[in-house]
């Protein structure tokens, strides 16, 4: 009987060895994979048991998604270069899907008769030049996930 931390930090087990081997097989966990012995006080990765030795070799190495933010900043160049160029229209924020304040800034640029629109592309070019500056890390947590919708 083995416990095993998984990739999530979590303790598991006891398990035993099949139960380990189908998890090989499965790509559910790997060499590096913690794991400690019934009866053992240390833990080890699972490369370090003879018992798996061969079921990690024949496994292939497990297949590492790309990040989920990558995906999920997919909008930060079109916001950014719409929110430098059209600002005052409020495109960037209707990119993001901030339909407020994207009908704010159009609104105010329309219904001045485009007295209003220097106050806005101004704020449409600072934060273009906000969006393409941050990572895609904080960019997905700032804009993304906070849905933080001004500056």
């Amino acid at each position: 009987m083995f416990k095993i931390v998984g990739s999530n930090g979590q303790q598991y087990g006891p398990v035993t060895a099949e139960e380990i081997r189908r998890w090989i097989a499965e790509n559910r966990v790997s060499g590096q994979t913690v794991a400690l012995a019934e009866g053992a006080s240390e833990w080890k990765p699972l490369a370090a048991f003879p018992e798996f030795a061969s079921e990690l070799k024949s496994a292939p190495p497990p297949v590492v998604p790309p990040p989920a933010f990558a995906s999920r900043a997919s909008n930060k160049i079109p916001a950014g270069v719409c929110g430098i160029l059209l600002g005052s229209l409020g495109i960037h924020k209707f990119i993001l899907g901030y339909t407020g304040a994207g009908l704010i800034l159009l609104l105010v640029t329309v219904l001045s008769c485009g007295l209003g629109a220097a106050v806005t592309h101004l704020i449409g070019l600072i934060e273009g030049i906000i969006y393409l500056c941050k990572s895609d890390e904080e960019f997905v947590r700032v804009y993304v996930d906070n849905r933080r919708e001004w500056f």
